[in-house]
């Protein structure tokens, strides 16, 4: 069982890296199955179609920022601290977000025609940080409204600088946008 399980596993996984790098449609079974060390034959046991493929990956995205949030929650209890963490967290992966752009972004583009369904469970991991990031707001103090408010204007800001940077080939973008990002954060909530 547990070597059933490391087959599905590694398909995931390279699912996962082929579509950040090559998008869902340039990633073909035979190259994931490649990736993964498995014959092509036996993906279609773990996954009868490529959409399928696609919601396995998009469930790792969200299991990830889950644990992560969780951690980061179980960690620090100031909430200006829990914020500034995540965004340092979030800058470890700019190297190869500046390479190959956002993965779950991609994959909210990626997936939208071909495995909707995929598309969505990608995209609440966005949801999960905005929601997240908006509680600590709150916490720091100021109305819902205004917390929400910064929170998606931090994850707009992150995603366009990673749209930007990857564009230009540029990680100053990068580094700038992340100390907007803390600023928006972790300043006393404005009352506009």
């Amino acid at each position: 069982m547990a070597r059933k399980n490391d087959k599905r596993e590694r398909l995931v996984s390279a699912a996962a890296k082929l579509f950040w790098h090559f998008g869902f449609h340039g990633a073909s079974i035979k190259d994931i199955a490649a990736e993964a060390g498995v014959p092509v034959g036996n993906v279609y046991y773990y996954f009868p179609d490529k959409s399928k493929l696609a919601m396995a990956v998009a469930e790792i995205f969200t299991r990830e920022t889950d644990a992560m949030l969780e951690a980061l929650s179980a960690e620090f209890a100031d909430p200006r601290k829990r914020l500034v963490q995540l965004f340092k967290k979030l800058a470890t992966s700019d190297q190869s977000r500046l390479s190959h752009g956002c993965p779950i972004a991609l994959a909210t583009r990626d997936f939208r025609i071909p495995a909707p369904e995929a598309a969505d469970r990608a995209g609440e991991a966005f949801s999960k940080l905005i929601v997240w990031i908006a509680r600590q707001r709150k916490a720091i103090g100021g109305r819902p409204s205004i917390a929400l408010a910064d929170a998606r204007r931090a994850i707009a800001e992150w995603q366009g600088a990673i749209a930007l940077a990857h564009a230009l080939q540029d990680p100053a973008v990068l580094a700038e946008a992340h100390r907007r990002i803390l600023q928006i954060v972790t300043s006393r909530t404005k009352t506009y």
